[in-house]
């Protein structure tokens, strides 16, 4: 969808619904965000009729402010090539003090998508390297799904081919191949893992549940009998893995992670960190979840995210440096400022 270029028109009235005070959002305010939830938002409003602007920012997880500033991005935005009439309209009314929103124009969003070569390519190559990842994966669904996609790319599916990817290398591999054994026995491992908050190699019994992939990386989710929870092991933290001959026995009140929200999921009794972050240290609310967000002068951000371990924002202040500082609790920043100097101190500064 490009924007497409500005020039004077009449535009339909539109009655703009006095935004209420902005809840708490856990997504940042920043061109890609607002991009990635306008393409899935639009064809919701289109399913949609009338919707509510409340319904929808409570769906999206924004303030019903963001979500009227995503929709004034829209206003005569469409494919190349359109005339001034076709480009996407939106009318937002207030009715018995509710905002409803209304799409027109954009009848263009419900048609199938179409993959250009070099998406399929790059589709199939991704799919071919999840089918060469030991884990536990429907590996029929893989296949059939690539099948499906070098029928439908032709001879530009052969460029695939010539693609090699590897994942992790050996050692997780084997690491992996272990671990599936494991899974398909249904056996207990123990585990040499190293902790590198702590710098420390720990061992531990575990008793595995499932391999996932997330952000590109492999890991082990069992019932850890030394933390005595669930707990993710990044495989390539591994040092060292065993099956034993013991059956493994996940207690039934264990349960997966819900990892769709990403790996890092926050716990209400966290501790609560805030953040003064620059233009350029804004990417921070990009990454990680946030309990709130407050604009600041000169486009800066002031951020409350919950952390479980103190030295993990350690090491994200210092790598802000001098694009983002740590607020509050008061010894927390304390304790950054004192490894800054340390660090600094290692440099001769």
């Amino acid at each position: 969808m490009t924007p497409a270029k500005k020039t004077p028109a009449k535009r339909t009235t539109r009655k703009r619904t006095p935004a209420k005070s902005a809840a708490p959002t856990r997504r940042a305010d920043s061109a890609q965000a607002q991009v990635t939830r306008l393409l899935s938002m639009l064809p919701y409003l289109r399913s949609h009729p009338s919707a509510k602007v409340s319904e929808v920012a409570a769906l999206f997880g924004v303030s019903e402010r963001q979500v009227i500033r995503d929709l004034q991005v829209l206003w005569f935005s469409g494919l190349p090539g359109l005339q001034m009439g076709d480009y996407i309209e939106v009318d937002m009314e207030a009715v018995e003090g509710e905002g409803i929103i209304s799409v027109s124009n954009a009848d263009y969003l419900a048609r199938p998508l179409r993959l250009r070569t070099d998406e399929a390519v790059a589709l199939i190559v991704a799919l071919r390297t999840l089918a060469s990842v030991p884990g536990s994966f429907e590996r029929g669904a893989v296949e059939r799904a690539i099948t499906k996609l070098e029928n439908a790319a032709g001879e530009a599916a052969q460029q695939a081919a010539s693609v090699q990817v590897q994942v992790d290398g050996d050692a997780v591999a084997d690491v992996a191949a272990t671990v599936r054994g494991a899974l398909d026995a249904k056996n207990r491992l123990h585990l040499s893992y190293w902790v590198p908050a702590r710098d420390e190699a720990t061992e531990r019994d575990v008793d595995p549940m499932r391999l996932v992939v997330v952000d590109g990386r492999l890991y082990l989710e069992g019932w850890c009998h030394r933390a005595e929870s669930v707990r993710l092991f990044r495989l390539d933290r591994v040092l060292d893995v065993k099956e034993l001959d013991v059956a493994a026995e996940v207690p039934s009140e264990a349960r997966p992670r819900d990892l769709d929200g990403g790996l890092f999921q926050p716990s209400p009794d966290d501790e609560l960190v805030t953040f003064e972050l620059t233009p350029a240290g804004r990417w921070v609310a990009d990454y990680y979840p946030y309990e709130s967000a407050e604009e600041l002068p000169g486009d800066a951000l002031r951020l409350r995210l919950r952390a479980r371990d103190r030295a993990w924002v350690r090491r994200l202040a210092l790598r802000l440096g001098s694009t983002g500082r740590v607020v509050a609790p008061a010894d927390l920043s304390a304790e950054v400022t004192a490894a800054a100097r340390d660090a600094l101190a290692g440099y001769g500064g």
